[in-house]
């Protein structure tokens, strides 16, 4: 019996190891740093890591959808929110998802003042320069969060 609860742990961690890291952006519909965050992940989950990362959709998650909530339930998972509200951060929490690692598009802007990076539906070449780069930053972080799990495992 405790072979098999042994077993049946070291699977679980194993499994937890091999899924894809989550990384959810905010909703934030009809503005620029919510376009950003939802850009910025689907360069990551897209192109970057395609392998290795996954996005699931806020919006499914904060209405209880049970596939959504299964994705993320015990699995590591970055967020990007565009504002200091968190709403993807605190929603992938309640979810039971574990947040490694959150991100907010407003403090990447800090490092670009006074660049309009576009609107609410469509960025400029500056918004797509800085999606690219806070893409890579993103990336950086997972391969580091998977070299972590991997010590770990």
């Amino acid at each position: 019996m405790i072979l098999r609860v042994i077993s049946l742990y070291l699977n679980e961690r194993w499994m937890n190891f091999m899924a894809n890291i989550k990384v959810i952006p905010c909703s934030g519909i009809g503005k620029v740093f919510g376009l950003m965050a939802r850009e910025t992940v689907l360069q990551v989950t897209n192109k970057l890591l395609k392998d290795t990362t996954e996005t699931v959709c806020l919006a499914h998650l904060v209405t209880g959808d049970y596939e959504a909530k299964e994705k993320v339930e015990g699995f590591t998972c970055i967020t990007v929110d565009g504002c200091p509200a968190l709403c993807s951060a605190k929603s992938v929490e309640l979810a039971g998802g574990i947040v490694k690692k959150k991100y907010r598009v407003i403090d990447e802007m800090r490092q670009h003042k006074g660049i309009n990076a576009g609107t609410g539906t469509e960025l400029t070449d500056d918004g797509w320069l800085i999606v690219d780069e806070f893409a890579m930053k993103i990336s950086e972080k997972i391969v580091e969060i998977i070299e972590e799990e991997q010590k770990n495992v």
